[in-house]
């Protein structure tokens, strides 16, 4: 039944109703996907805030301060969801939390609801379960100025009668009405309205129609009339054939920006840790401190900063995309294909982020329900091209392809794709094996089309570039040491030929000034190269090289590739370091990447040729180059067992398409 409702009472309500003010409070986010819930928290906390996985749960939630008018307001950011009562982990979850049965005994002081404006008949049923929680709550109708511009006329105060608590209208994308909201978190309010019972569907669909009724006007005051030209614009975005070649158009263009706007800063970096090193080693006395932080620190964090541009890139170009509503049409588009190779339509958002980490694409995996279809979204996640890899892409595809732009960038792109068919026909062939059973179709609400919020898009590209950094300031510093001290010891005399080189620069140095010099340089290179390969990591390389010589590698890759298990992007560190001293002119200044691209084999034939450069692009796409991915999968999984065979499917694969690749290229003569 549904309850009748009586006449709107007044908020007034008695003391107990009002949460007890204190110098500090605790509210938790709550809202239907596709809300701007995420765009509130990040208006109201910024900067100020940590992703949280909170002990015994299985969803991870966003926690943020904001200090206002000397209160401290700790913010969750909990996961977005379709009603509290649902058989799901998130409504699991979020429950949990109300309730006071996560992370410690005590329940938030406060909830605050977020709705769209211009969808409140559905958003309305979920604020009605979320008042029932017995939790002093706000209401925050954000996209008001969307409500407004649509024709709709929304009667606030009688709106927050019905509902039994203050109702704020908000524009989080643009920060109107933020400030009345973090006024009214200073008293929220229990409600004791006359709502509907969670129960019962159809009790909640009348009430809500009949509140926004009383309470709404304009011409799509319940449900919506359309807008023919954002129609035509989701036929063609949601379109089985148009839909994916826009999609495909969009990605391309999104790469060919990444290469286009990131070459100047890349090049100014670069340059700043040339000068960088040049300075600690003017300062430094030669030895073993001098090399350490010239070769081992400096150089390798080098390696890795220098593609901070193409990441910040790309994180903010993805953020504007998902803020615009399209990704939303993407997942639509790619669901299609998802159900064809047994995949449910969930398995889209740990694909998606699995192109930031494939850690928290592995996580996110637990809110597929079905076991099936969790395992195989785990196994096949990390083969999509995650942001550790993008060094390692720009390296090599920027060594095939020069300066050629739209190349470079179809080539970036190619490499999302060889990563993404991968991961499906893998998890085809899974689900036909050890994995069989029905995929489940994918319930998808399209969000309203939005200008994307720069604010918001820059806030998570800071957040994502500060990720980089910090692992480039701990894991790939300690790396690039060990490996500097493995590159440096143990100490070896000078070979033959680079001692007869210096008898006879000694011997010309009064006739023949400039060729002694020559000689006393072409004798250090050889000086150098003999140290680095009877050194212990040459040794090491020396050891496994047999075992990728098949993919055109030689001790030095073969080196760069066992030590970026440890995390892909340390790869390119990791080169660094291992060619510190291998150039052919020691007394020029070489950057990082001209150190690399010009590096030479123990023959003094060229490191990256051709078919060795596309045999390692190859490999990088498809290994499984990242031990704490490895980590998380036993977790997640419960088991070493799938952590080992995803290592050794996904590594087999790899080294089986790179050695086709290399071989086929040398075949045809490519050089």
């Amino acid at each position: 039944m549904t309850p009748q409702l009586d006449p709107p009472p007044t908020l007034s309500k008695p003391d107990h109703h009002s949460s007890p003010q204190r110098a500090q409070m605790r509210f938790a986010l709550l809202g239907n996907p596709n809300t701007g819930k995420t765009t509130l928290f990040n208006r109201l906390c910024g900067v100020r805030s940590n992703t949280a996985n909170f002990p015994g749960s299985t969803v991870e939630a966003r926690k943020g301060i904001r200090n206002f008018q000397g209160m401290r307001y700790e913010v969750i950011d909990l996961p977005g969801l379709y009603g509290l009562n649902l058989d799901r982990p998130e409504s699991s979850f979020c429950k949990a939390y109300l309730a006071g049965n996560i992370e410690t005994a005590q329940r938030p002081d406060g909830i605050i609801i977020v709705t769209d404006a211009t969808n409140l008949s559905r958003n309305l049923i979920f604020a009605s379960q979320a008042l029932q929680q017995n939790l002093p709550a706000i209401v925050a109708l954000n996209m008001i100025d969307l409500a407004q511009r649509g024709g709709l006329t929304i009667d606030i105060k009688k709106l927050g009668e019905y509902l039994g608590c203050p109702v704020i209208p908000i524009c989080a994308r643009s920060g109107e009405g933020v400030p009345d909201l973090l006024k009214a978190m200073t008293s929220p309010v229990i409600s004791d309205a006359n709502l509907p019972d969670p129960t019962i569907a159809q009790g909640a669909s009348e009430w809500s129609d009949e509140v926004i009724a009383r309470s709404v006007g304009g011409h799509s005051a319940i449900g919506t009339a359309g807008d023919s030209f954002t129609d035509r614009l989701d036929m063609a975005f949601t379109h089985p054939i148009l839909g994916v070649l826009i999609f495909t158009a969009i990605m391309t263009g999104l790469f060919y920006t990444i290469f286009a706007l990131a070459t100047v800063p890349m090049d100014l970096i670069d340059i700043l840790f040339l000068h960088l090193g040049n300075l600690f080693g003017a300062v430094l006395p030669a030895g073993a401190l001098h090399d350490l932080v010239v070769d081992g620190v400096v150089a390798g964090i080098a390696g890795v900063v220098v593609f901070l541009p193409q990441i910040c890139v790309l994180f903010f170009l993805l953020t504007i995309l998902e803020d615009t509503g399209y990704l939303a049409r993407a997942a639509f588009v790619t669901d299609r294909i998802l159900r064809k190779f047994g995949l449910p339509g969930q398995a889209f958002v740990p694909f998606l982020s699995a192109h930031a980490c494939a850690i928290p694409a592995i996580m996110s995996a637990r809110l597929i329900p079905d076991h099936r279809d969790r395992m195989a979204t785990i196994l096949t996640a990390p083969f999509m091209s995650c942001s550790a890899r993008v060094p390692v892409y720009v390296l090599i595809i920027g060594m095939l392809f020069g300066n050629n732009a739209l190349y470079a960038g179809l080539a970036f792109t190619g490499c999302y794709v060889m990563g993404a068919v991968a991961a499906l026909l893998s998890s085809l062939l899974f689900r036909r094996t050890f994995l069989k059973g029905p995929a489940r179709p994918m319930i998808l609400e399209l969000p309203t089309y939005k200008m994307p919020s720069l604010r918001t898009a820059l806030l998570t590209t800071y957040d994502r570039a500060m990720v980089f950094l910090k692992n480039a300031g701990t894991v790939i510093v300690s790396i690039c040491i060990v490996l500097w001290w493995l590159g440096e010891y143990p100490h070896v005399a000078p070979p033959a030929d680079a001692i007869a080189l210096r008898v006879e620069a000694e011997q010309i140095a009064d006739s023949d000034p400039d060729g002694s010099q020559a000689k006393l340089l072409m004798a250090d290179v050889l000086e150098a190269k003999h140290a680095k390969a009877e050194s212990y990591v040459g040794q090491i390389g020396h050891t496994l090289e047999p075992v990728f010589k098949p993919l055109g590698f030689d001790w030095q890759l073969t080196i760069g590739v066992m030590t970026s298990l440890l995390a892909r992007e340390v790869f390119v560190s990791t080169m660094t370091v291992v060619l510190a001293g291998t150039e052919d002119d020691p007394a020029e200044n070489h950057t990082v990447r001209e150190r690399i691209v010009g590096a030479a084999r123990s023959d003094g034939t060229p490191l990256f040729t051709t078919p060795a450069a596309a045999s390692l692009l190859v490999y990088y796409v498809l290994a499984m180059q990242c031990l704490p991915t490895l980590v998380v999968t036993r977790r997640e999984t419960g088991s070493w067992k799938w952590a080992g065979f995803q290592l050794v499917y996904m590594t087999g694969l790899a080294y089986l398409l790179a050695l086709i690749v290399f071989h086929s290229l040398t075949w045809m003569g490519v050089a």
